[in-house]
């Protein structure tokens, strides 16, 4: 078979905080920003990477879940328990050091994990757990 992941999804509760977030702060080129019906959908990518996407979605937005359902994944998106990706680098620590000067919400400082790898992390606007791992050099 021939697959590639072309998009992955995160929800968002605040569409221009994770649009600053996702743009200035990691340097995501924006691919799509789409409204529709009060909502608003936006794509962004890593540069150089135009076949990747995130896309920051409005959660539960889909008609068939129910009010009770919402409530929940809202309470799971404020614990930062509902959405979460893993992004990798050839420096997690240069990049730590310019997302902590941005204000991200830092989770966890680089470290060296006992499962082989250096990883640091951080929140975005809506709670998603973004974790930054280093690649290692071959």
């Amino acid at each position: 078979m021939d697959l590639t992941i072309h998009a992955s999804f995160l929800p968002h509760d605040d569409p221009d905080a994770s649009l600053a977030f996702y743009r200035d702060t990691l340097g995501f080129d924006v691919r799509n920003d789409v409204g529709y019906g009060g909502m608003r959908w936006i794509t962004v990518g890593p540069a150089g990477q135009p076949d990747t996407g995130i896309v920051l979605h409005p959660p539960a937005a889909d008609p068939g879940v129910t009010e009770e359902e919402r409530r929940t994944v809202a309470e799971m998106m404020a614990k930062g328990t509902y959405g979460g990706i893993v992004l990798a680098t050839s420096d997690v620590d240069g990049v730590f050091e310019r997302l902590q000067a941005g204000d991200a919400e830092v989770v966890q400082e680089p470290v060296d994990q006992p499962y082989g790898v250096r990883d640091c992390a951080f929140r975005d606007p809506a709670g998603n757990m973004i974790r930054i791992q280093e690649l290692k050099q071959q």
